[in-house]
Order: C-alpha cells, then sequence, then structure tokens
C-alpha cells in the first residue's frame, strides 16, 4: 500500500476525525446531550423529558438557586421529595442534583422511571409517551388530583405545541410538535381547572378557577368594611403555575404563604386562591391593604413574561381597582419589591411595567413614557440618593445609602427607550475592594450594586446610551 495516497487521502477528512475530540473537551450541546443520555439511561421518552423540565422551569437552572417551594435545577427537585428521591436513585450528591444541569436531568429521569415502575409500566408501554402521564401527575407532588391532574396536563399541551427553548447558556433545545393520547387513568376523573368551573360563584374576578388556599395561609377577615383595600400588589411566583397553587394549599408550616390570584404565563389562565375580604400573606405590612397576584415564572427570566400574561392580569387589576376605587397609577400598583419593608425583588427588571400600565389604563399610547423604577425603589427601603449624575438625556446614574446598615446602592434609571433593552451599566467600587458592575441590555435600569461602604470611600458611576460616568473616590463617610 501507498503510504502517501493514504495519507492525502486522509487529508481531505476533518480534523476532528483525525485526532478525535480532545480530553476534557465540553459537548456542543450539553443540555440536548445531558437529556438525551438521561432519557436512554432511564427509559424515559426524551420529548416528554423535555417538555417536564420546561414546563416547570423553560430549561433554566437559576445557577442552583432554589423556587419559591424549594425546587431545584431545571427538573425542579423539591428538597425532601424529589430530591432526595434522585439522590437515592442516582447515588450523586444533593449539591450535584442542585447546581449541575446534567446531574439534575439525570435525578429528574430516575425519579420519572421510579414512578413507572410503581405504575408498573413495562418496556413496551415505556415507549408510549402517554402512558407516563400518571407518573408525571405524581412527579409534581401536587396537593391534591385536581392540581396534578392540571401541571400533568400543561405538561402534555406542551408536547403537543413544540418546543424551542434557549438555555441560559445560549444554547437551543428543540421538542417537535408531536400528537400524544395521555392515558389520565383515575385523574381523568379529578376535576380539570381548565375549564369554567362549577365553584365560579366562589371567586371575586368571574373569569378565574377557584382552588382555595389551606386555611393556614391567610387570615380571615371582614375587608374592606375591617380594612380599606387601597393597594394592589404585584408578585411574580419563583415557580410554576401548579406548583404554585400547590404550594397554597399545603400547610400548616412555618412561613405561611399565599396570594388571592395566580397569573399563568402561556395563556393568561387566573386561579383565585384567596377570597379578596381575606387577607393572603403576601406582602408584609401590606397584606391588610392589599390584593396580591402571583405571576408564573422566574424574576431572571424574561421569556415567562408574554404578552398575554400581561393583558389577562392587566385585566384583573382593572377589575379590582374599579371595585374598590383604587387609583390605576404606580403608586397603588405596585411591585412587591415596592412595598415597604420588603427584602424581595419581584416582579423584577424583566416585568415591563409601561406596557402592564398602558394594558391597566387601556392607554395604548407609545412614546417611552416614565421610567416607573426610582434609584430608591430599586435600592430598597431604607435607601436614600445622595449623589446623582446624568448620563445625557438617556438616564441618570445614582449613588444611595442606608444609614441602618451602612451599606450604599448605584443603579442607573433609564430617561429613554423605555421597556426596550438597551445598553446600560451600573458599578460601586469601595476603595480597596473589587469593583461589583451590572451591565447589559435592560428595560428599565441596570443595578441595583450593593456593598458595604460604612466610612469608606466609594466609586461609582454607570452607563446609558452611549454617555458614561465614572466618579472619584468620594462619600468617605456614607
Amino acid at each position: 500500500m501507498n503510504l502517501r495516497i493514504l495519507l492525502a487521502g486522509a487529508a481531505v477528512l476533518p480534523l476532528s476525525m483525525l485526532v478525535g475530540q480532545p480530553a476534557g473537551a465540553a459537548a456542543a450541546d450539553p443540555m440536548t446531550d445531558a437529556f438525551t443520555k438521561a432519557a436512554s439511561t432511564y427509559e424515559v421518552p426524551r420529548d416528554l423529558l423535555v417538555s417536564v423540565a420546561y414546563s416547570e422551569t423553560h430549561l433554566d437552572g437559576h445557577q442552583g438557586q432554589p423556587s419559591a417551594d424549594g425546587g431545584y435545577g431545571v427538573m425542579h427537585l423539591v428538597t425532601a421529595k424529589t430530591l432526595d428521591k434522585a439522590a437515592t436513585l442516582t447515588k450523586k450528591s444533593a449539591s450535584a442534583l442542585k447546581s449541575d444541569d446534567a446531574a439534575n436531568i439525570t435525578g429528574g429521569a430516575a425519579v420519572l422511571r421510579a414512578l413507572a415502575d410503581e405504575l408498573k409500566l413495562d418496556a413496551t408501554a415505556r415507549k408510549d409517551a402517554g402512558k407516563w402521564y400518571q407518573a408525571v401527575a405524581k412527579y409534581s407532588g401536587a396537593s391534591s388530583p385536581a392540581v396534578a391532574r392540571l401541571y400533568a396536563d400543561t405538561v402534555y399541551e406542551e408536547l403537543a405545541k413544540g418546543i424551542r427553548a434557549t438555555t441560559p447558556g445560549g444554547e437551543s433545545v428543540t421538542v417537535p410538535a408531536s400528537t400524544v393520547t395521555p392515558d389520565r387513568g383515575p385523574y381523568a376523573d379529578a376535576d380539570d381547572l381548565d375549564k369554567p368551573g362549577t365553584l365560579a360563584a366562589s371567586t371575586d374576578y368571574p373569569s378565574a378557577r377557584w382552588v382555595p388556599a389551606h386555611s393556614s395561609n391567610y387570615a380571615v377577615s371582614n375587608r374592606p368594611t375591617s380594612d380599606a383595600i387601597d393597594r394592589i400588589v404585584i408578585h411574580v411566583t419563583q415557580g410554576s403555575y401548579a406548583g404554585t397553587i400547590s404550594w397554597f394549599q399545603t400547610g400548616p408550616r412555618p412561613n405561611p404563604t399565599s396570594a388571592h390570584y395566580v397569573v399563568r404565563s402561556s395563556d393568561g389562565a387566573i386561579t383565585q386562591t384567596v377570597r379578596e375580604k381575606n387577607r393572603a400573606f403576601h406582602a408584609g405590612n401590606y397584606n391588610r391593604r392589599s390584593v396580591g397576584i402571583e405571576h408564573e415564572g422566574f424574576v431572571d427570566n424574561a421569556t415567562w413574561f408574554t404578552d398575554t400574561m400581561y393583558r389577562a392580569s392587566a385585566a384583573l387589576t382593572r377589575n379590582i381597582a374599579d371595585r374598590y376605587n383604587i387609583p390605576k397609577d404606580r403608586s397603588h400598583i405596585v411591585g412587591h419589591s415596592e412595598v415597604p419593608g420588603a427584602d424581595h425583588t419581584d416582579p423584577g427588571r424583566y416585568w415591563n411595567w409601561s406596557k402592564y400600565m398602558q394594558y391597566v389604563t387601556g392607554s395604548t399610547g407609545g412614546g417611552g413614557g416614565t421610567n416607573p423604577h426610582t434609584a430608591e425603589s430599586v435600592c430598597g427601603t431604607g435607601y436614600k440618593v445622595i449623589d446623582s449624575a446624568a448620563l445625557g438625556t438617556s438616564g441618570t446614574v445614582y449613588l444611595t445609602f442606608n444609614s441602618a446598615n451602612g451599606n450604599n446602592c448605584v443603579a442607573t434609571i433609564k430617561k429613554t427607550s423605555l421597556g426596550k433593552a438597551t445598553a446600560t451599566a451600573a458599578f460601586l467600587e469601595v476603595k480597596g475592594k473589587t469593583r461589583a458592575t451590572d451591565t447589559g441590555n435592560f428595560d428599565y435600569y441596570a443595578g441595583p450594586i450593593r456593598a458595604t461602604a460604612a466610612d469608606k470611600c466609594v466609586k461609582w458611576g454607570g452607563k446609558a446610551g452611549t454617555s458614561t460616568y465614572e466618579s472619584p473616590f468620594e462619600h468617605c463617610g456614607g
């Protein structure tokens, strides 16, 4: 054999075929590969596995941070429930299952397979995604058969529509639309919360479904006779629609929580869980005076905030405001983060207040309007502006200080292109420490950047549009 001819022929092959994958090289599509591997290992239909994850988290693991009801990772493994079961089945540590996407997906697949085994699905049945319906319903850990059905129906609706999602790492994960007939088994007899309910008279808003929260999660009251209702508080669930409803049904527990309404991301469906006359536990010292509306999703993922959700929620807010004579403005319709004493950040920077308030008031005017956020509302309770710098006509960067804890906070508030993601930044540097920066394409503001700076000099600044500002080290006493 002519070695020279062999080498010449080989030269036309891709280099990767000659030298192989470098040791330790990352997969080009790590989450896609993780779903494929986990599905194969545990004989779970791959597209169904993706649909469960998408329904729970939109494939965002939130950097290992838990949801409001204690779920972790893209598969939403819940502490003391599916997380512990996944650890036992996969022999992976809880920390890996919480923070590593591949481990988390493996854990979710293992739990689903275990549930399928309990239902005695054989190898043939396991190939039919429709036969997994009851396992998916049980995976939800729902507090009632009706909510378990709501959860599983959502998963199968996503499967029927198909999925095209982008992960936080920029990877595209897809599921083709498919026709699957779900085998609901005993769940076929559970109440279908997606149909007009026979208990509609139990709701204050006619189109809402009624799924009452556990009695320990709210206070029986007689509002507005006992307490005037003059605020509407906008929340984000930090979890799924069905999961949040189930969480409100769970009790008693150390941290009783509820809201009057929950709004679904995909279609704007609304469930009422607490009557408006009663005090839901949702907004601290505003509980007595407000109605709380939760919106499905996570504050750090804009994909949850659909136009359908905004419109449905705005119609609800308008209805509440009209019934209690609440002014339709941003002083009376507020975010959870704006409630005095609140330590929450919802609804967060991706919530489009301009769009929402236009829907609430019926205004269709564009032209940018007024930024609904201020430096003090972004930084939080106790922070007061001590300095500011104009960023041309595009915005202003503010330095605030909290005398109670000695912290500075910087936020850049836009003045133009409101509701449109444009380059915006804020930074804060305490002398002798590393600078902290928040930069990206934001709708309304950059920040907040907080740092302990009592008796320390700080350098601060930001950017909006093409204008930037950077201070010298100053404000050395707060």
